[in-house]
């Protein structure tokens, strides 16, 4: 495990209604009883309204991720990834998901990254590009994602 001693995860914050500007309720898409999927608040240059996948439970990595727990994680990022394509009409989507520092884990609670894509849009060359935006800027994207989804957004 490599979260460090008293680790404040953001993740785990959002679900226990502690928000700051990088995580609100209004961020939150989809809730079911393992997983949640919300908006990203950083977004690379060319692929707006990501969202993220995570599951409920704190768990750091795929490493440590129960069954049922990962099963809930993958049900609910196809289900984001078809509303997403449906909600945006992107031209595609792409998923990653990052376990370790060297494999770039900077959250050290799982989490899938769900993006739309476009033709060109040099998502991986521009991955140092990205940049932190506003709760007023996630917002569209969320009600129209959430839209897409019909699932609950609150966390119960």
């Amino acid at each position: 495990m490599h979260e460090p001693l008293g680790y404040d995860c953001p993740f785990c914050r959002l679900q226990e209604g502690v928000h700051d500007e990088h995580n609100q309720p209004t961020d939150v898409v989809a809730v079911t009883d393992l997983a949640y999927a919300r908006i990203s608040p950083k977004w690379w240059p060319a692929n707006d309204g990501a969202a993220l996948v995570i599951p409920r439970g704190h768990h750091e990595n795929l490493y440590a991720i129960p069954d049922d727990s990962g099963h809930a994680v993958w049900d609910l990022t196809r289900r984001v990834a078809v509303a997403m394509r449906a909600a945006y009409g992107c031209d595609g989507i792409s998923t990653r998901q990052h376990n370790e520092p060297s494999g770039n884990q900077d959250v050290w609670h799982l989490h899938v990254h769900v993006f739309p894509r476009w033709a060109d849009d040099r998502l991986y060359e521009q991955h140092r590009s990205t940049r932190w935006v506003s709760a007023g800027e996630r917002r569209p994207y969320a009600d129209r994602l959430a839209a897409g989804l019909g699932l609950a957004r609150t966390f119960g």
